[in-house]
């Protein structure tokens, strides 16, 4: 058994990016293969038992490749037609109604605790995932999934009692 020297992998990185090329179909997706495959590879100590270097790489590469496919296989994929699309109307005069209903709920947002306020923002402003969220925010998923529910929840309770509120104030 040999430790796989990180100048083995430097030395192969030509033949791994044309294998990625070939399996990827793209240049770009390729160069993120092959930086993807050789972070893994070079995270921790690789022992080889009797394989040859480019036999090692290749093999990771293709591991990685293919766990890359099943990720996003997994991820919910839509297209939008083209009847789906609106164009928003920019100037807020057109729609004032819009411009104070946003207005309402950016301030209501910026009402929650922070904590509350940081996962919302996460998920559903900048749309992170929940797991991408979590690691943003340096905590657990299911602490993002609790806060998350909570924080919609006093947004939904807020903008009911602003609205009902107002509607009683014209009356």
């Amino acid at each position: 058994m040999r430790r796989l020297e990180p100048q083995a992998v430097v030395r192969h990185l030509d033949r791994l990016y044309r294998s990625a090329w070939a399996l990827c179909g793209s240049r770009e997706d390729a160069e993120d293969l092959v930086q993807e495959t050789v972070a893994r590879v070079l995270a921790r100590p690789r022992r080889l038992h009797g394989e040859e270097e480019l036999a090692y790489l290749l093999s990771a590469l293709r591991n990685t490749f293919l766990t890359t496919r099943r990720t996003a296989s997994r991820r919910p994929q839509e297209v939008a037609q083209l009847d789906d699309v609106v164009a928003g109307d920019p100037r807020a005069e057109t729609r004032p109604e819009a411009a104070l209903e946003a207005h309402e709920l950016f301030d209501a947002i910026a009402r929650l605790p922070e904590d509350f306020r940081l996962a919302l923002v996460a998920v559903d402003v900048a749309g992170l995932s929940y797991r991408e969220a979590a690691k943003a925010l340096r905590t657990r998923e299911a602490t993002i999934t609790s806060r998350l529910h909570r924080a919609r929840e006093r947004v939904t309770r807020d903008l009911a009692g602003e609205r009902s509120g107002s509607s009683r104030s014209l009356r």
